[in-house]
């Protein structure tokens, strides 16, 4: 039997130049793989089209925009997960719902070798092939572009050779990838860290500076899930969507970092992610209302690590599932309502409430009305500040 690779297909000029290059340099059948988390590109049975045009046996699509929303989105949402403090997971959070995909296809097409279209620079490779190893470590990874030494060029030129339906004279000056979380843009004149986005880079944002009225929205959430936006019931999937539209509108979202790479490289990205942006801060706000003190500030911790398993390409891993319990634990009393302004690039909460609220109006007012015992301050007072104060004396402090 004829060895199959079934290779994380795009409908791009690099993976479709891969697909007879594989059959060329391995002899192998190839079977295309395409999932749809949201990247609002190409009809999917164009691309399936296209795969079979450019010499795949067989070719499948997925719509995996409820699973990638229900299952990675979320999760991220009740971690406010936020890579560098800054960067929602856009890329990294997609790339595990593709490996399921991908496993899955080959399981079904009896194949062997899975092969993805990444080079040898970035973090995709070790998202692809760290998470294919953990669900099947009986699966080999290739990846043309990076281990064939694929240049553009050399891909342009194979393409035109063999006639594959793809257009290969235009080039974008960027980098992009996208799904419904959001955007993220590199490489051309961005790669000069000096240089300033242009508007052309953007595209599920408006200008911030644009004069425009505000929008006021207001998010429910379940158990740190957003369930409704302005009283009317929502998937995860509507609520981003829906986020992406108005936020989006009002320049929400837009995020110019120099980013730690897992490989060791820094590099400049640029991502635009309105209704991740917009869902994080909500729920963050939320958190601050229903959460224990503790409890919130132990959880901080867990969300930066969160993230940086994810960003590294570890959502399959031992630690990763223990924290997502933790999580979903904390995120047991984080329902609610939070409204929020949108306007000029900022999602600003101006309103919280809550059935699970840990505010007491009666402790926290310094009006009539007001429970706190204050005369116990003062023995707190000692009591907190003791151990240091003892040390003081020990170390000959005034």
């Amino acid at each position: 039997m004829t060895e199959r690779v079934v290779l994380a297909y795009s409908g791009g000029l690099d993976t479709s130049v891969c697909i007879p290059w594989i059959a060329e340099e391995t002899g192998a059948e190839v079977i295309a793989v395409a999932v749809d988390v949201g990247q609002n590109g190409e009809d999917l049975d164009i691309i399936r089209k296209r795969a079979l045009a450019c010499g795949a046996v067989e070719a499948e699509v997925a719509d995996a925009r409820d699973e990638f929303a229900d299952g990675y989105c979320l999760p991220a949402i009740r971690a406010n997960a936020l890579y560098m403090d800054r960067y929602p997971l856009v890329s990294a959070l997609s790339r595990p719902v593709i490996v399921k995909h991908l496993v899955a296809a080959a399981r079904k097409h009896g194949a062997t070798t899975v092969a993805h279209g990444c080079t040898g620079k970035g973090n995709d490779q070790v998202r692809f092939e760290v998470g294919i190893s953990s669900l099947a470590p009986d699966l080999t990874c290739i990846a043309p572009v990076r281990d064939y030494a694929m240049t553009r060029d050399k891909a342009i030129a194979f393409a035109e050779a063999k006639n594959l339906p793809i257009v290969t004279t235009k080039k974008s000056p960027y980098s992009i990838d996208q799904n419904v979380f959001g955007r993220a843009v590199e490489t051309g004149f961005l790669e000069d860290i000096w240089n300033a986005p242009i508007e052309d880079v953007y595209e599920y944002t408006q200008n911030p500076a644009d004069a425009r009225d505000a929008d006021e929205v207001v998010i429910t959430f379940e158990h740190g899930a957003p369930v409704a936006v302005d009283g009317r019931e929502v998937t995860v999937l509507q609520a981003i969507e829906e986020l992406n539209r108005r936020a989006g509108a009002q320049g929400v979202g837009r995020i110019d970092m120099v980013e730690d790479r897992l490989v060791g490289i820094k590099s400049r990205e640029v991502y635009e992610a309105p209704g991740a942006i917009a869902l994080i801060t909500a729920h963050q706000e939320l958190e601050n209302v229903t959460v224990e003190r503790e409890l919130a500030r132990y959880k901080r911790t867990i969300e930066q690590r969160w993230a940086e398993l994810v960003y590294d390409g570890l959502w399959f891993s031992p630690l990763k599932r223990a924290l997502d319990g933790f999580v979903a634990e904390a995120n047991r009393h984080v329902s609610g309502d939070i409204r929020m302004t949108l306007h000029g690039g900022r999602a600003v909460v101006t309103g919280r409430r809550s059935e699970e609220s840990l505010y007491d109006f009666g402790l926290a007012t310094y009006d009539t009305g007001d429970t706190f015992d204050q005369s116990q301050a003062k023995g707190f007072i000692e009591l907190f500040g003791l151990s240091g104060k003892i040390a003081a004396r020990r170390d000959g402090q005034s």
